[in-house]
């Protein structure tokens, strides 16, 4: 019986999964691979490196590998500009899009240390001009902490905020720009969901309590005394700065100036990156001056919030700085992402190194490799840290066997995909965790009664638990895993293969249709097997298809300038708006030809067909009116 629930996972994931990526990405684990080719030398490094470019058409990159007492290597590679030939250097400026999160941390840290604020103050008593809904806001209020630690309970940025171009807006102009995104789905501080407007809105309250803007606050407390001399939060001269460009290396993006800025602009060169490294590496000091105290730096890197955290779990995502377990190692961090730019600052600082590199291309495949190799080489002569044993299951474990589904989306336009794919199987066998998903079995190793460290195929074990088991309460039953950035919600047996059945019966109807149709065309060329009162009852149920398939290929054709083509009204967000319309239009038209279609001059079988693919389509028509895909106005 498992079997058949794995295969209806199976159908859905191949039928019903469109992948879309938004700027200013959000982490996620990234597993090395242990067979990664390990460069002795950095010569050898940067041969691989520049070879792995050419092979995989990325035009430059910046890098640094630094240590504790200096920097190893800083350069840059490739091309900053491909019409022009303009090189790399380690003089260019990349943009590193969510890395630039963590000055948000920073400033506020600072602000609390000066005694002008604190982590746990009430956002709206801070800010009252800020909008934003909480219901729970008289027991549970917003603090300045869930800002910083993504645990508000908000939307991420919709896609119209994305798309804002308006270079000279200022942080308060841009939270009226739009505001609906800033609505609080769960009680703040207990699940983790990325969100570039809380950090935006923390830099609102160092803006608040200066007076100053934000960017200038940053450069005279952390970027001068830090030693980022060429970075910006705005756009650069173009002869200092890269191109940023589309996956085939070629095609330019235009400069995208993000209306919150603090949550993903500043430009910097491997200069300025080597020295923000070296800066954590040595606790907060730069030249032997303290430029932030140690134990603030320790308290970014280690999350309070969410479930999990409070209930000790250590890893997770902390004040714009989060952990990432890459083959046996762990680091500290944040990446980001932009139309054209990938990036990733990382450094262990109990070892003392850390690394940075951005690419100036979307490629997300060549960037995980360059990362591949770029560790490979940093850890080569590391000795892993120590795995800690398993110990036997608890009876209190065992209770969490069951199904379970996503309870924490980032895009909430994203959400009713998550429901039906999101769902996890949890289960127990010969001492360990399984989780059955639509991306394969997860094996778990239990380290004490509720936490669980991931054990991969081929790969080295993690040295630190990843998955924790939550406490029941009033919400339900959970569990939190990816160092508790994802919150999982136990429901009912019988709601899952109910879900994953229908799911199913949805998506195999609409392969049958497709199947179908050409037979039904083809026959239509012969006038014996014409039935004209037929044909309502197989035309709608085609166009209805027909209709979804060209939203999908609409998001399809422009997931690489998804931003200005669906954040805008354009001939792209229009179209998407009308085929949704139009499969909900032709399914309830499918309904009404069946029902005035006379019984006695249709054939059966074609009733009874037509009546069984009309009730998989009405199902997908009434779901998706719930959650706001059907007439989807994406610019609004």
């Amino acid at each position: 019986m498992r079997a058949l629930f794995y295969l209806l996972l199976f159908i859905t994931a191949c039928f019903g999964y469109t992948e879309t990526q938004t700027a200013n990405s959000s982490p996620e684990s990234q597993k090395s691979s242990d067979k990664v080719v390990h460069a002795k030398s950095i010569e050898e490094l940067q041969t691989q490196l520049e070879q792995m470019l050419k092979e995989m058409h990325v035009p430059g990159m910046s890098i640094a590998v630094v240590h504790r007492d200096g920097p190893e290597w800083i350069a840059g590679l490739g091309q900053a500009n491909v019409a022009s030939g303009q090189a790399v250097t380690k003089e260019t400026l990349f943009r590193i899009g969510s890395t630039s999160k963590a000055f948000a941390s920073l400033s506020i840290l600072k602000l609390a240390e000066e005694g002008k604020l604190s982590l746990d103050d009430p956002v709206h008593k801070l800010v009252p001009e800020v909008w934003f809904e909480n219901r729970w806001e008289e027991s549970d209020p917003i603090r300045v902490v869930h800002l910083l630690e993504h645990t508000t309970g908000w939307d991420d940025m919709h896609l119209r905020e994305y798309a804002k171009e308006a270079p000279n807006m200022t942080l308060r102009e841009a939270f009226d720009y739009d505001h609906h995104s800033r609505i609080s789905r769960w009680k703040p501080g207990t699940r983790m969901a990325y969100c570039n407007s809380g950090p935006a809105v923390a830099a609102y309250i160092v803006e608040k309590v200066t007076g100053k803007s934000f960017e200038e606050y940053v450069k005279e407390n952390f970027f001068i005394p830090i030693g980022m001399k060429t970075a910006t939060y705005f756009q650069p001269d173009s002869k200092s700065t890269t191109t940023l460009y589309h996956n085939d290396g070629r095609t330019p993006y235009s400069y995208w100036h993000i209306i919150y800025r603090p949550a993903g602009s500043i430009n910097a060169s491997a200069n300025d990156m080597t020295n923000y490294l070296l800066f954590y590496l040595n606790r907060g000091a730069v030249n032997d001056i303290k430029v932030i105290p140690s134990k603030d730096l320790d308290r970014m890197e280690n999350p309070a919030t969410t479930w999990s955290a409070k209930e000790g779990l250590k890893g997770g995502y902390g004040l714009g700085n989060y952990w990432t377990v890459q083959n046996g190692f762990v680091w500290h961090g944040h990446n980001g992402g932009l139309d054209g730019d990938l990036t990733e600052m990382a450094y262990m600082p109990d070892i003392g190194i850390g690394y940075f590199y951005s690419i100036n291309t979307s490629d997300e495949k060549a960037f995980l490799k360059i990362g591949e190799v770029i560790r490979a080489y940093i850890t080569s002569k590391l000795s892993k840290p120590s795995v800690p044993a398993a110990v036997p299951l608890s009876a209190k474990a065992t209770d969490y066997a069951g199904w379970y589904e996503l309870d924490s989306a980032r895009e909430e336009s994203m959400h009713f995909l998550e429901c039906l794919l999101g769902k996890v199987f949890l289960h127990f066998k010969d001492n360990k965790l399984l989780l059955a998903t639509l991306e394969g079995n997860l094996t778990y190793l239990p380290v004490s009664e509720t936490q669980f460290r991931y054990l991969p195929k081929d790969k080295s074990p993690d040295p630190i638990p990843t998955l924790a088991l939550l406490s029941p309460n009033s919400e339900g039953q959970f569990f939190q895993l990816g160092l508790g950035m994802q919150t999982m919600k136990r429901i009912p047996t019988w709601l899952a293969l109910s879900e994953i059945s229908v799911t199913a019966f949805v998506l195999l109807s609409i392969v049958s249709i497709l199947i179908y149709a050409p037979f039904w065309l083809l026959g239509g060329l012969c006038k014996k097997r014409r039935r004209p009162l037929e044909r309502a009852m197989r035309i709608w149920p085609l166009m209805a298809v027909l209709s979804l398939i060209a939203a999908i290929a609409i998001i399809g054709c422009s997931s690489y300038d998804m931003i200005p083509r669906l954040g805008n009204l354009t001939v792209w967000s229009f179209s998407l708006f009308l085929t949704t319309l139009a499969f909900a239009v032709a399914s309830i038209a499918s309904a009404i030809s069946i029902w005035r279609a006379p019984k006695q001059d249709v054939r059966r079988n074609v009733r009874v067909y037509s009546t069984i693919v009309t009730v998989a389509l009405m199902t997908a028509t009434v779901y998706l009116a719930y959650w706001g895909i059907i007439g989807l106005r994406s610019w609004s």
